[in-house]
């Protein structure tokens, strides 16, 4: 059953975080699909290079990453203090980074 983030995410007990997300349906996110004969290596260099962007707009720092055939686990830490010394324009200027207005 999934619970919401404010239920799961606590900065007073730890900033860090292990996340993880996983294909569907034996489809392939990088590397040697055996049943199709197609390589997905490129795509380790787009999550990697989507991770950097994410760093850069938020206030999130990646610990560690690792990418795998279909799915891949990151370590987060969140940087409370850098969050809460942005003000609210600062913050919808990020937002708009990732989505249009």
């Amino acid at each position: 059953m999934t619970r919401a983030r404010r239920e799961l995410v606590s900065l007073e007990t730890t900033p860090y975080y292990h996340c993880v997300s996983r294909s569907v349906r034996r489809a392939f996110l990088c590397g040697e699909d055996h049943h199709t004969q197609q390589n997905y290596d490129h795509r380790k260099e787009w999550i990697e290079t989507r991770l950097i962007q994410l760093t850069e707009i938020f206030a999130i720092d990646v610990a560690a990453y690792a990418v795998m055939s279909n799915h891949y686990h990151v370590i987060l830490r969140i940087d409370q203090k850098k969050a809460l010394s942005w003000e609210f324009d600062e913050v919808i200027e990020r937002w708009y980074q990732l989505y249009s207005g």
